[in-house]
């Protein structure tokens, strides 16, 4: 069982709520000045995702009782319970306001609507458990990685299956790029972090990886695009975090903390990059010195 903590968008959009999830089974909401708002009770297990959708009305949890939860955040009441897969769900993530996709030890993928009783949409076609999912900024592709070693992206239907990576691939992540984005000059690009020690990046129209990303010598747990999407930052076991140019692949940072690295993010300026690591360290790199 791949056990994931969800960092992605833990904050309300305003910033002015933060909603936890933990292995005790309760999702939390509180209050910037650390007053607990709301206790979210309904999961049987441990909580391995938890995110809000952009409207900031509704958050989305994922446990290991196999269901996925719409909180409704002001009341903190559960507004639906979805039951559809047969085993733990590792990961969620909304493609609108009302609408989401969740992913399973199961092998299978689940699109669902707030309000409807069944998936309107369900992806099969990973052999081993799939460990998360992104939707692309315009919400049209699904990207999933998987313990079978592959990457797949789909609409309707699987779009590609790309396999390069020698080991599990732990995570994915959309370059915020593209087609009705801020940035939509530059290509559309999903990164893929593995325990092969190496992150991949895909241009996704063609289907093809453009760069290998190998100065990790562990498993890479975290990839983080920065806000204009010209640089990544990379997190790994080995306890570095490297920061790569998207454009041409090269290494243009460095940095070795104190433990493995388990998380990475990028301020909204893209001039510092957060990392918190095993040893209970969290650290900031400032990229202008």
């Amino acid at each position: 069982l791949s056990c994931k903590i969800c960092y992605d968008r833990l904050f309300k959009c305003d910033g002015t709520l933060l909603a936890t999830g933990s292995y005790d089974g309760y999702a939390r909401i509180w209050m910037t000045d650390g007053r607990l708002a709301s206790t979210l009770g309904q999961h049987k297990g441990p909580i391995f995702a938890l995110k809000w959708n952009k409207k900031g009305n509704y958050i989305l949890s994922a446990g290991v009782d196999k269901t996925t939860i719409i909180w409704d955040a002001s009341s903190g009441h559960c507004t639906q319970q979805f039951a559809f897969h047969s085993a733990p769900a590792l990961d969620v993530d909304w493609q609108t306001n009302t609408s989401f996709a969740s992913c399973s030890t199961d092998q299978c993928i689940h699109v669902c609507q707030l309000g409807q009783d069944k998936p309107i949409k369900s992806f099969q076609g990973h052999t081993n458990e799939v460990n998360a999912i992104k939707w692309d900024p315009q919400g049209n592709l699904l990207a999933s990685c998987s313990d079978d070693m592959t990457l797949k992206i789909w609409s309707g239907y699987m779009c590609y299956d790309l396999q390069a990576h020698s080991k599990e691939i732990y995570t994915i992540k959309w370059s915020p790029t593209g087609p009705g984005t801020n940035n939509p000059s530059m290509n559309l690009i999903l990164a893929s972090a593995s325990f092969d020690s190496t992150v991949r990046l895909w241009d996704v129209e063609r289907g093809a990886c453009i760069h290998t990303l190998t100065r990790h010598s562990e498993p890479v747990y975290s990839v983080a695009f920065s806000p204009d999407g010209k640089f990544l930052a990379s997190g790994s076991f080995d306890k570095c975090v490297h920061i790569w140019s998207t454009q041409s692949g090269q290494l243009v940072h460095s940095y070795k903390g104190t433990g493995g690295i388990f998380e990475v993010c990028w301020n909204s300026r893209g001039d510092k990059v957060g990392a918190s690591a095993s040893d209970g360290s969290v650290f900031v790199l400032d990229l202008r010195k």
